[in-house]
């Protein structure tokens, strides 16, 4: 078991703030069923060890319905939560609060430091074996570890893509464009041919998605060191990216509004929209959404900053912590282990109807392969596409300990560029002033640096 790290760390910061301490009560280690849980009570699982799960991810009900069906040393209770933003995660931090969390819970990436800083998701660096280990991508697993410290088990892992109309690419005698500098051109090619179109949207909801370009160009906007946390959302990266984005939507070649909306998904629908800038994901979410496109569309990679090396940031993705919480904690991480790793948990989450994932453990892709309908991109194998990206995103990148926060005050900026004020960098500088008085309110260390 690794020592505890120094009181001066990042990680001991996480684990000394008030909440950690007030988690001494069983998240379910006492053999009961919460209401709306599946438990059995039959005599074959009554000296099973129970454990309770949380998730608002589609399948997991029958994940944990295969597990259970297959073993009855560990027994998993389940139940289903609103999704993180829609009250999930507000739902854990109370039952945390009041010594009930679950003994598993889902976390998606951003949100894993300030789960951990709260002490909500323990520290199990010293639960994973070594095998779950070496099946896991080491950029997956980097974005769950902070000083070699791991908070929590990646599910799955979203190379952020390129999704086009290929019909329309080929009409306008477009090239697949390899860079940024050719993105542009294609979009000055396409407004040109059709000013009704454009080649796609700037998302004002899109904190994830900047955050994303950000990260490919090699920003850094958080950072652990020196036992503090590092703060530059407005770095050289981050600045060129928003300079370019900005010179889009100033020169009226992109159309900028929430890609959650009604008004975007009426201008895909209608072949305005050509290009959509996402996770791997997303491309159930196409299929599901707009059937009446299939054989149009097509994935590639996404365009580079620099076309002499290529590199991406991801776009979604969950991960499972074991909370403090939690009195069964080996059990716990036995369950996470095998739903991120086990050819069956896949199955059977991919029995529900759920969407196309890039999973975590790259063994898998040949199972979601199987599973995925390959008609609707003409035939591509996109998978292949997605296991060769998700082997180069960049390194080193960090999730900040308020990503909620951070984001609301950076898209509310991205909304106020849509209604033609201010600009993007304006919006991202206002991002970083309203994250430093949270950061400092949890009594963590900080360092801010501003461009």
């Amino acid at each position: 078991m690794p020592g505890r790290p120094s009181r001066r760390s990042v990680l001991a910061t996480m684990t000394a703030l008030p909440l950690a301490g007030a988690l001494g009560a069983c998240g379910g280690g006492d053999g009961a069923s919460p209401s709306g849980s599946t438990g059995s009570t039959s005599r074959r699982t009554e000296r099973a060890t129970r454990i309770t799960f949380w998730s608002a991810l589609r399948g997991s009900q029958q994940v944990v319905d295969e597990f259970n069906r297959t073993q009855d040393r560990i027994q998993v209770d389940f139940q289903q939560i609103p999704s993180g933003n829609q009250g999930g995660y507000a739902k854990l931090s109370n039952a945390a609060r009041a010594g009930n969390a679950p003994d598993v819970a889902t976390i998606e990436y951003p949100q894993v430091p300030g789960f951990a800083i709260d002490g909500v998701a323990r520290d199990i660096t010293g639960l994973i074996s070594d095998g779950l280990r070496s099946r896991l991508l080491p950029q997956a697993l980097g974005l769950t570890t902070f000083e070699k410290r791991v908070y929590s088990v990646p599910l799955d892992v979203e190379p952020m893509v390129m999704h086009y109309r290929r019909d329309i690419f080929r009409q306008y005698g477009l090239d697949v464009p390899r860079t940024w500098d050719e993105f542009e051109a294609a979009a000055r090619t396409v407004r040109a041919r059709n000013p009704g179109r454009r080649l796609t949207t700037f998302a004002t909801d899109g904190a994830a998605q900047f955050a994303a370009f950000a990260w490919q160009a090699g920003a850094q906007w958080f950072g652990t060191s020196g036992g503090a946390w590092n703060v530059s959302l407005a770095d050289r990266p981050s600045r060129r990216v928003a300079a370019y984005w900005q010179r889009l939507i100033d020169q009226d070649l992109v159309f900028v509004n929430a890609v959650d909306s009604q008004q975007n998904d009426a201008r895909i629908d209608s072949s305005q929209v050509l290009v959509r800038l996402s996770g791997a994901w997303d491309a159930g979410a196409q299929m599901a959404a707009y059937p009446g496109q299939k054989g149009k569309w097509a994935i590639a990679p996404l365009p580079q900053w620099d076309d002499r090396e290529h590199v991406i940031g991801t776009h979604g993705g969950s991960t499972f912590a074991v909370t403090r919480s939690s009195r069964h904690p080996e059990a716990a991480l036995e369950f996470i282990e095998w739903q991120v790793a086990h050819p069956d948990a896949l199955r059977a989450r991919l029995s529900s109807g759920a969407s196309s994932q890039y999973p975590a453990v790259p063994g898998l892709v040949a199972v979601d392969r199987k599973a995925f309908d390959r008609s609707y991109y003409s035939g591509q194998d996109i998978y292949a596409l997605f296991d060769q990206q998700a082997r180069t995103v960049r390194d080193g990148w960090v999730w900040g300990p308020r990503m909620t926060a951070t984001s609301k005050v950076m898209q509310d900026g991205f909304a106020r560029v849509g209604g033609g004020q201010g600009t993007l960098l304006d919006a991202v500088r206002a991002a970083q002033q309203g994250t430093m008085p949270d950061l400092r309110a949890l009594g963590l260390a900080t360092t801010e640096h501003s461009s």
